[in-house]
């Protein structure tokens, strides 16, 4: 008998033609609190959630620091990440939600993407694979920190590892945690925070409590449930902001805020360990990677580097999604994840190798686009930064503009009015023509400051005739960050390794080559092109992605922009 499905959250697929689907047919039976025995004697706990038929499936696995125990609420969260048990079990799967080290039960200590975790993962993988309901054939599942797992595991090349499917992954922690020199602190604090909280924690908290079990039931009615499928990241880190007031154990989470927010500014050995782009080069098997072209502040840049990173494996394939793509409880993609896995796990003909490598949705349009490789053939348009605050193709009279960027405790008791501005913006004329931005966006910076440092961040907006503003993505650079490695680049876009800082010369014009994070928007015809320029985002009025803001660098200084500044925009319709 057919098995009754609910309806999932978020778009369930890239607009292929599928065919030979595993159909839903079987009822979930589950193992709790199941120890995985690690090389060096310490267990991981996982839940084993199967199909109640006798026989050998397929299993996906989920791991990540989240509570385990939670993945089924339903709720608007930014840890419910694993996917839909009930869509993965009903079709012939067994769905493994572990716990990594020192979290959710699981023995040893939290290393936050280290060596140790990834040795873990080719444990857990191997582990999973002798089990007597599995059939030896092993892949992942989830976004975030579960897609950052997949990545750990395929490094290590366990032997009955044999797709992963990463969306929305971060394979560099400091791309995520420092944006080129600038501490991403109002995620990185609020994450720890939380990551300290939950993992105090018992399992009967999780499992037993009233108040959890009720909020089960209500957040899983199909009319709230559906209420779901437009939140966005700034409500989850909005969510655990909230959880810094409540108290957690210090180690390890204090001491690994420590680590990445004090004791390691610059690129070193200790965010070495946590980098395992260098270590794709070894990764073989299937990889479907993807994002949300918002989640700009965290996990969209590395979508792109791993990409990078894995041209020499011939199936990988990528999926960019459009506004509410990603959302929380994660339940996007499950149709096209399960094209992948039936066509990978179970060798059905899926359709989801058809067609070029790349889909994307263009914001502004509607429908799904390819490309055979990232980014799609297009042509730089450049517009200067103007002395008047306009963007044009044409500098016009050369000329400058000047902006104030105030450290703390000066003693002021309010701002003056004859204080320059606090950021500058630059805005374009009505475009005449619909313009399609798709690929790396750069701005080059001519600028001086009064300072021996300063951070330079950039907005990239659209501002439509109604004057409703959109933020399209964002660029970072501390400017004693500012050198620049053009070796190390794919696609021609700067590459700033941040592990050694210079000192600006004050009050000398240097040219600085800032990356906006790679993302796509059709501006419509009559709409503008804004670019914004602050050096300090704590000020709610300021632009910021996701609302993720950055720790000041604390420096006091007067910044001069010069209209020899070139913003380049990678345009399909030059």
């Amino acid at each position: 008998m057919p098995i009754r499905e609910r309806r999932l959250n978020g778009p369930q697929d890239t607009g292929r033609e599928y065919r030979n689907l595993s159909q839903p047919q079987y009822g979930i039976a589950h193992l709790t609190n199941q120890r995985v025995p690690m090389r060096d004697g310490v267990d991981l706990l996982a839940d084993i959630h199967h199909p109640t038929s006798t026989g050998t499936y397929p299993a996906l696995i989920a791991a990540s620091p989240y509570p385990r125990q939670m993945q089924d609420l339903g709720a608007p969260a930014g840890f419910i990440e694993a996917g839909a048990t009930d869509f993965w079990v009903s079709r012939g799967y067994v769905h493994v939600i572990a716990n990594i080290r020192g979290t959710g039960g699981s023995g040893g200590t939290f290393g936050f993407f280290d060596a140790q975790e990834r040795r873990d993962m080719y444990d857990l993988v191997e582990w999973v694979a002798a089990q007597p309901w599995c059939d030896g054939n092993v892949g992942m599942i989830g976004i975030s920190y579960f897609a950052m797992t997949q990545l750990e595991a395929a490094v290590e090349k366990p032997p009955h590892l044999k797709a992963i499917f990463p969306v929305a992954v971060t394979a560099d922690l400091f791309d995520a945690a420092s944006h080129h020199g600038l501490a991403s602190s109002s995620f990185i604090t609020p994450f720890l925070s939380m990551m300290g909280l939950t993992s105090d924690r018992s399992d009967a908290f999780w499992r037993r409590n009233p108040v959890i079990a009720l909020a089960r039931r209500v957040l899983n009615t199909p009319k709230l449930h559906e209420r779901f499928a437009t939140m966005n990241g700034e409500a989850a880190v909005t969510m655990m902001r909230g959880l810094l007031r409540l108290p957690h154990h210090p180690h390890p989470w204090d001491d690994l805020w420590l680590e990445t927010m004090v004791r390691h500014p610059l690129r070193d050995e200790w965010w070495e360990e946590r980098n395992v782009l260098p270590l794709l080069k070894n990764v073989d098997i299937p990889v479907y990677l993807g994002c949300d072209w918002e989640n700009v502040p965290l996990h969209l840049p590395s979508t792109f580097t791993a990409w990078n990173a894995l041209q020499h494996n011939p199936n990988v394939r990528m999926a960019m999604l459009g506004r509410f793509g990603l959302t929380w409880p994660w339940e996007s993609l499950h149709t096209e994840a399960l094209a992948w896995y039936d066509h990978w796990l179970r060798g059905a003909d899926t359709g989801i190798m058809d067609g070029p490598a790349v889909r994307y949705v263009l914001p502004g349009t509607e429908g799904w686009r390819t490309s055979p490789t990232w980014p799609p053939a297009a042509t730089n348009r450049l517009f200067a930064l103007r002395g008047d605050g306009s963007l044009n193709e044409d500098e016009g009279e050369p000329g400058h503009r000047e902006y104030l960027s105030l450290g703390t405790g000066l003693n002021r008791a309010k701002a003056s009015p004859t204080d320059p501005p606090s950021s500058l913006m630059w805005t374009s004329a009505p475009l005449p023509a619909d313009l399609d931005v798709v690929g790396a966006i750069e701005l080059r910076l001519e600028a001086s400051a009064t300072a021996a440092d300063t951070a330079w961040i950039a907005t990239l907006q659209d501002l439509a005739p109604d004057n409703e503003v959109t933020d399209v993505t964002a660029g970072w650079v501390r400017a004693s960050l500012r050198t620049v490695d053009d070796a190390a680049s794919h696609d021609g876009t700067p590459v700033l390794p941040c592990d050694e800082a210079v000192a600006v010369a004050v009050g000398e014009k240097l040219t600085y080559r800032i990356p906006l994070v790679p993302n796509a928007r059709r501006f419509h015809a009559g709409h503008r092109v804004r670019l914004v320029l602050c050096s300090d985002d704590q000020d709610p009025s300021t632009p910021a992605m996701m609302n993720f803001r950055h720790a000041s660098v604390g420096t006091s200084t007067v910044n001069t922009v010069f209209s020899g500044s070139r913003l380049l925009l990678p345009a399909l319709n030059p």
